[in-house]
Order: structure tokens, then sequence, then C-alpha cells
């Protein structure tokens, strides 16, 4: 198969393309820089300069291959309502492209946060402001499938770890550190759905080859980590006491820290035989590679 990729060259497109070439697929990678070229052309991918705003640009690369993966999102937290609309945006210009054509478009979301609750597939939570805005485009990729399109929907839990991760759990390092406590909000029983980054990889090629139209997947190893336990590994590597903490002294992780938001994979490992294999999240930690 020949698969278009945006964000190719990111933390979760990197090894997604290492997992399609692994595979046999010829994947066409959609970055923005010449070393991010570079590298999508080392690990075996073509890369495409270009960036996902381009929409008839995007179009044109849906069309002209067999399958798309959308990774592309900008992570910024502090314009995430405008990167919602224009991943909309993005994701209205692809469905167009493939309407009819009954190719496969894999879009990445989130997992629900449904505290006191074990969400799974079928949970539909949307909240409020702009994470509820994306959830309705993930419900709008779904409903691509009405449309010709094998349309799927990987729902990422909040920790997707792994080597080289800079995201929620390498942060909450870099703020031990600087404060000299590994904080946790409340009593620290919430939980965390967590998933090592190359099991992800290997979902999203699943849903790819395999997953029916209109499907939701969830990529999740462990269903629910305490933020207690990941608060006490990070103390003891970095020797350094616990403390529950103000959520507003966490900045903007401290209200994802204040919700129990668990989540299970049963269907998806069910409907596709994918089943996590990489160290789970504290596992992960042991290892010590997010203190080096």
């Amino acid at each position: 198969m020949r698969v278009f990729v945006t964000g190719a060259s990111g933390w979760i497109g990197s090894p997604v393309l290492r997992e399609l070439l692994a595979a046999g697929h010829q994947v066409v990678g959609l970055v923005r820089s010449d070393s991010s070229a570079r590298a999508v052309a080392a690990a075996g991918g073509e890369p495409v300069l270009g960036d996902v705003a381009d929409l008839d640009a995007v179009a044109a690369l849906a069309r002209g291959v067999d399958g798309v993966i959308h990774l592309a999102f900008d992570h910024d937290f502090s314009r995430f309502e405008q990167s919602v609309k224009e991943e909309g945006e993005v994701l209205g210009a692809l469905g167009a492209a493939l309407a009819g054509s009954g190719k496969p478009l894999v879009v990445a979301s989130g997992t629900p946060a449904e505290p006191g609750v074990l969400a799974t597939e079928r949970s539909d939570s949307a909240g409020d402001g702009p994470a509820a805005v994306r959830v309705a485009n993930a419900r709008a990729v779904l409903d691509l499938a009405r449309h010709g399109v094998r349309s799927c929907v990987v729902r990422l839990p909040r920790s997707v770890h792994g080597e080289g991760d800079a995201g929620f759990i390498a942060q909450l390092v870099a703020i031990a550190r600087r404060d000299g406590v590994s904080g946790y909000v409340g009593d620290g029983s919430q939980r965390w759905p967590a998933v090592h980054v190359l099991d992800a990889a290997r979902l999203f090629r699943a849903g790819l080859e395999d997953a029916p139209a209109g499907s939701v997947l969830h990529a999740v190893g462990d269903e629910g980590v305490p933020i207690l336990a990941v608060a006490q590994a990070i103390g003891r590597h970095l020797g350094l006491p616990n403390a529950s903490l103000p959520a507003e002294s966490l900045g903007f992780l401290g209200g994802l820290l204040a919700v129990d938001q668990p989540a299970s994979s049963a269907f998806t490992q069910d409907l596709l035989g994918w089943f996590p294999r990489e160290p789970g999240l504290l596992a992960d930690l042991e290892a010590g590679h997010y203190f080096r």
C-alpha cells in the first residue's frame, strides 16, 4: 500500500513510518523542514516538503495514494482552540479527497475522560470547550464511513511514552527538577491511561490495514496508572520528596492530573488482535531514560 502520513517525522509519526515500511508499505511523509525531510528519507520514506495548512496540496497527496494516516497536530496549548479548528479544516479536505474511494483514513484523537468510569471505544464523552470541538472532529471522521471512506479514529491516552518522549511525563520530570518536589494533585489516586509509542505505532498500522469503516480504536496499554505512583517514581529517581500540590502550581498539567480518566482497549484487542507488547508506563520510568 502507498500511504500518505502527515506529521511523519513527529513523536508518533516517526515510529509509524518505520512500522509501515517494515510491513512492506511505501510511505509519503509530509514534513515542514529540510531536517525532517532528511529524517524521513533516511528511514526509507518519501518526504514531501509542505504544510497541512495547504489544503489543496494535502487533498492532492491523499488522492494519489492508497490510504492516509493523519497525525499532524499543533500541541501548543496556548493556542489549542485554533489548533483544533485547523485540524477540522484538514480533515474536511482529506474527507472530500477520499469520498467514494473506499480508501482508509486513520486519524489520531484522545481517549475520553470519564471520572470513575473505565472509558471504552463506545464511550462518547465530549466535555466542554475546545476539547469538545476536537471530539466533533473525530465524529466527522467516523461519519465519512457513510461517504465511501474506510475511516477510523485511534484514540491515544494522556501518556504516549518511550525513550525520547517530550510530552506530559517528561514535563512532570522537568517541573520536579525545577521545584525540588515531585508533585501530584489531591491524593494522587486519579488514574491516567498510557501506551508505549511503539505499541501505538503498531495500532495505527493495524487500523490502516484492517479496521472496518467507522471504527473507534483505543491505543491503551495501561488502563489506569495512579498519578501518585508516577510522582513517586519520579521522586525516587531524582532523589526528591513527594507532595500534594495545588493544581495551578503545575500549570496546564495540573488540570489534567486532577481528573480520573482510565480507559480500556479490550474491544480494540478483540477486533484487530492488537495487544500491548512494550513496557508499561511505570516500567518505562524505572528504565531511567526520562532522567538522563
